[in-house]
């Protein structure tokens, strides 16, 4: 502990705790803005990534939190440490639970009678600030509160995707980069900078979160591939591991010599995330769109005005001349929408579906001239609609298929050129020209 850069006096114990943390903890918001540069962010691999750092990181804080605890720190308030593990047990309960509900049925009066997205943005800060106040007050971080009613009111089916890009874009740009200034003006970097302890925590982070989210995927029967990719995505510590360890540092746990080390870490891990889950996943040719949308696949005028009847008018286009049952595919399509709806912007919808009785993909292109509301993140309803199936074990084909769809449809002059058109040909001609110029 000495050697890598515990402070004089601190509790060996509460360091190496700490230590875990810091180099297990995930980025989420970074991890996030990757699956979205990568398209694969609505995908069933980016909703394992999501799901499986929220959890990573609502469990860190709350060890880190009890570390904190532990070691003791700046606050003056006499709460003893089980009051404290108690408390914060109950409010983490507490607001999962009965503030979960609550926030469920508050968000819809807000958004009649409030403003928009004033109202929502509002509401949400408060709450937010308030949960702050109460975990600093009973001798817990601030950050743990704010960040249990962050999930809470993010659970809500009510807390639109547009409202949550509003609220992401307030906070990155405007905490985000009041944070990391504070950081700079703190420490001494080049003064700080120690090659070994660099060396080992980097090692220590990549190779441990690399293998064990790896082996956690394999585990969970993941292909090879997409588990792989699963543990460069959770590599990522980012802007989480540097607070984790700022507040080490405000609370007399590590020196800076370890603080630049971790700063250094979370940029590193962040950098090579990206490029190397796309590695991962690109080193195989996959079929596009293009090469299975047939004549037989494709509406050209869907009749449906819901999500629920869209995707049920596209499912008996996809049964028609297969084995599948419609009822059972419909159940499998809406139960992945239900967990992350499949609006992309734009005007474009890619409802999915991984099945285990189908042999190869399918993907059927319906077109709504009324559209239909899919939740997408820029408000707008879909008026060009993908149904993508796939087997269970498919080797990373949803995911390519997916990505060329959501690249393809970037720009808004392509939605328009296609609905316009009608014609599958014309619309084929489009994506296959598209895919062509991106490579």
């Amino acid at each position: 502990p000495a050697t890598l850069g515990q402070q004089e006096g601190a509790n060996p114990l509460v360091f190496s705790l700490f230590f875990a943390t810091a180099v297990s903890i995930s980025a989420l918001p970074i991890v996030v803005k990757i699956l979205m540069d990568l398209n694969l962010y609505r995908s069933d691999f980016g909703m394992v990534v999501v799901a499986s750092c929220v959890l990573n990181d609502l469990i860190g804080w709350m060890v880190f939190s009890t570390i904190l605890g532990m070691g003791g720190g700046p606050s003056d308030l006499s709460i003893s440490p089980i009051a404290t593990i108690f408390l914060a047990f109950t409010f983490t309960v507490l607001v999962l639970t009965a503030g979960r509900w609550a926030f469920h049925r508050i968000l819809p009066l807000l958004q009649l009678y409030a403003h928009y997205p004033s109202g929502v943005l509002a509401f949400a800060m408060t709450a937010a600030l308030l949960g702050a106040a109460f975990t600093e007050w009973i001798g817990v971080h601030a950050i743990l509160g704010s960040f249990l009613v962050g999930v809470a009111i993010g659970d809500s089916s009510h807390l639109r995707e547009q409202t949550r890009t509003v609220i992401d874009q307030f906070i990155s740009f405007i905490f985000a980069p009041l944070f990391f200034a504070s950081i700079g003006l703190r420490v001494n970097f080049i003064e700080s900078f120690d090659m070994m302890i660099v060396v080992t925590v980097i090692i220590t982070a990549v190779v441990g979160k690399l293998g064990g989210c790896t082996l956690g995927a394999l585990w969970g029967r993941m292909p090879r591939r997409e588990a792989q990719a699963v543990g460069f995505a959770m590599v990522s510590v980012g802007a989480m591991g540097i607070i984790v360890g700022l507040l080490a540092l405000e609370y007399g746990i590590i020196r800076q010599r370890l603080f630049v080390a971790l700063v250094l870490m979370a940029l590193l891990t962040s950098m090579i995330s990206g490029p190397m889950v796309q590695f991962s996943l690109g080193r195989r040719k996959q079929r596009t769109a293009v090469d299975l949308i047939t004549s037989r696949t494709f509406v050209p005028d869907l009749k449906a005005t819901t999500r629920r009847q869209a995707i049920q008018e596209l499912v008996e286009v996809a049964c028609a001349n297969t084995v599948l049952a419609s009822e059972e595919v419909v159940s499998a399509v809406w139960a992945r929408e239900e967990t992350m709806h499949t609006g992309i912007g734009n005007g474009v919808a890619i409802p999915h579906a991984r099945l285990e009785n189908l042999s190869s993909p399918i993907v059927c292109l319906g077109i709504s001239q009324q559209g239909v509301d899919f939740d997408a993140p820029d408000g707008l309803p879909a008026n060009i609609l993908f149904l993508v199936l796939t087997p269970v074990d498919d080797n990373g084909e949803q995911l390519e298929i997916m990505a060329g769809l959501t690249r393809a449809f970037r720009d808004p002059a392509t939605v328009e050129k296609v609905q316009r058109s009608g014609k599958l040909t014309e619309i084929l001609a489009m994506l296959k020209s598209h895919a062509t110029n991106a490579k």
